[in-house]
């Protein structure tokens, strides 16, 4: 199924200035493989995502609302990236079943290291520096690197460096990650075609990956965002991720 409108609409619509305002452009479609609905993006650059995770929670918001669901339920949604299953539960808050992270460079994709290999605390150098990267796909690309301080990262100026890099063919989303505690980490995001954004519920997902891997943070962590808190938990049951999080209707409106 097509979106109602074209990836240069949604540019428009994402402008902060002249348009709605907005990191992209959701859809929710008819359902597709058994699914009960799909979901396509646009971010704010025009580009098509596999998959957002606050996205998905806003869209298991929206269904609600629009059929009027005010307890727990739970949809089935087909992405790019697979499907995904977000719970709402009762107290406001939606619990996402993200599904494995990838490991492989080849699964990310990324040439740092050869294709069938893990990327866990490689060195990449961006911008004049090196920096130790661990790569993690939640079907998309995400490069994970950590700081003593994350809000002393110039984020617009080191973020689009890492987006572009050529090791990345398909780009890729960057988090700087300050651990607070084992449970407790921090993050900024630079997102891969919507730039510096509130929050990204894939990285907080790849951020927890990548710091089990590197034993920085418990498979049970809290990510701190400027937008506000996940809970993320990669499961030792069934390796599987899930995260919590908000998600709330901010307004309507009708675009013509």
């Amino acid at each position: 199924p097509d979106p109602l409108i074209t990836s240069e609409q949604a540019v428009q619509w994402c402008d902060r200035n002249f348009g709605i305002g907005a990191d992209g452009v959701i859809f929710a479609l008819p359902g597709l493989e058994g699914t009960d609905y799909s979901m396509r993006i646009f971010n704010a650059d025009g580009s098509e995502p596999e998959m957002c995770g606050n996205g998905i929670r806003c869209l298991a918001k929206f269904l609600a609302d629009l059929q009027g669901v005010t307890g727990s339920t739970e949809y089935r949604i087909h992405t790019l990236a697979g499907v995904i299953t977000p719970k709402l539960e009762g107290n406001g808050k939606v619990r996402v079943n993200m599904g494995m992270p990838q490991l492989l460079a080849s699964q990310i994709p990324t040439t740092l290291v050869q294709g069938d290999q893990k990327v866990i605390d490689v060195p990449l150098e961006v911008g004049g520096k090196s920096w130790q990267v661990t790569c993690v796909s939640m079907g998309n690309p995400h490069c994970i690197t950590y700081v003593e301080d994350v809000s002393a990262i110039p984020l617009e100026l080191i973020g689009p460096q890492f987006e572009h890099h050529s090791v990345f063919p398909k780009r890729t989303n960057t988090e700087f990650i300050q651990v607070v505690r084992p449970d407790y980490i921090k993050m900024r995001v630079w997102e891969r075609g919507a730039g510096a954004t509130l929050a990204c519920g894939t990285g907080a997902c790849a951020s927890v990956v990548a710091g089990v891997l590197t034993g920085k943070c418990d498979r049970t962590c809290t990510v701190e965002l400027p937008g506000g808190c996940l809970e993320i938990e990669w499961s030792e049951v069934d390796q599987r991720i899930y995260m919590t999080g908000p998600a709330q209707r901010v307004f309507t409106g009708t675009m013509e």
